[in-house]
């Protein structure tokens, strides 16, 4: 039996929650096109008869920390590689960026197994670069393996997989076999209505946002959510609401039909929008907002 904890790692934007929700077969992270989506280290179980993997999903790591938001999310990445016995290290595409280099440094201290995943190959138009590309990542640091993928797609998750199980630990079960991560469903209601925020909005707007779940109450076969969604600016409180409250219903609706999905029942969700002025810059407003380690 093999059990052991994976840090998925990599630049902002490169797939890492995708690739998490693949390899579970469920979703467990949120996911969408924009950088910082994934704010938390949330944990994806995946229990077999070979063993068990624990999935550890990151922030994507930034150059920049010039705000309080930006510094927390590049230590909740980076401490996560202290407590892995493996990390798949996510490119997007045989590019090399210098947040890429970032990473690399990171990596080159953990002291575990790294495997290079080459992200998004359903993209790439021209096959032939990609072994120059692989040779010349090799040159840069000895990795276990290097495996390219789709995780949209499905592609080669199999071969990632069993490179995976084959270099985890000996020992028994952390998790419970039929637990499929370690967060509340609490935690899950508020990601899932950020979700559906953030692929709703403009480019400046998911940036400056944040959900917090006032109330989760259990009725029987219905489910009662009260969350407030959290802005820094008035002008940006009226593009969440939209026109006549046109964008949050719509945000609700799409909200409340994945939760029926994931509890399995009746959800009444009420939406409220507050303005709370540099709240992504405060610290002391992170900590209260459940941004910490």
């Amino acid at each position: 039996m093999k059990s052991g904890f994976v840090a998925l790692v990599g630049r902002p934007n490169v797939g890492k929650s995708t690739l998490l929700n693949h390899l579970v077969g469920q979703k467990i992270s949120i996911t969408s096109r924009r950088p910082q989506t994934t704010r938390h280290r949330i944990h994806g179980i995946k229990t077999t008869e070979a063993g068990q993997a624990i999935f550890v999903d990151t922030p994507g790591i930034h150059a920049s920390e010039k705000r309080a938001m930006n510094r927390y999310l590049n230590k909740a990445a980076g401490s996560a590689l202290g407590d892995v016995d493996v990390v798949v290290w996510l490119i997007d595409r045989p590019a090399w960026l210098p947040e890429d280099e970032l990473v690399l440094q990171r990596i080159s201290t953990a002291g575990v197994p790294v495997i290079l995943v080459i992200n998004k190959i359903d993209r790439i138009e021209d096959k032939d670069e990609l072994l120059p590309f692989l040779q010349a990542a090799s040159e840069n640091h000895d990795f276990a393996a290097m495996i390219p993928v789709s995780a949209l797609r499905g592609s080669n998750l199999d071969v990632l997989d069993r490179t995976i199980m084959d270099l985890l630990p000996e020992g028994e079960l952390i998790f419970p076999e039929d637990q499929i991560t370690d967060r509340s469903m609490r935690f899950m209601a508020a990601e899932i209505i950020r979700e559906k925020l953030i692929r709703s909005l403009g480019q400046e707007v998911p940036h400056a946002l944040t959900v917090e779940i006032e109330e989760y109450k259990q009725e029987g076969e219905l489910t009662r959510i009260r969350a407030l969604i959290l802005v820094e600016r008035a002008g940006q409180k009226a593009i969440v609401i939209g026109k006549k409250g046109e964008v949050l219903k719509k945000i609700g609706e799409r909200a409340r039909h994945d939760l029926e999905r994931m509890l399995e029942g009746k959800v009444f969700l009420q939406l409220w929008v507050k303005v709370k002025e540099g709240w992504s810059d405060d610290e002391r407003a992170l900590r209260s907002l459940g941004y910490a380690d």
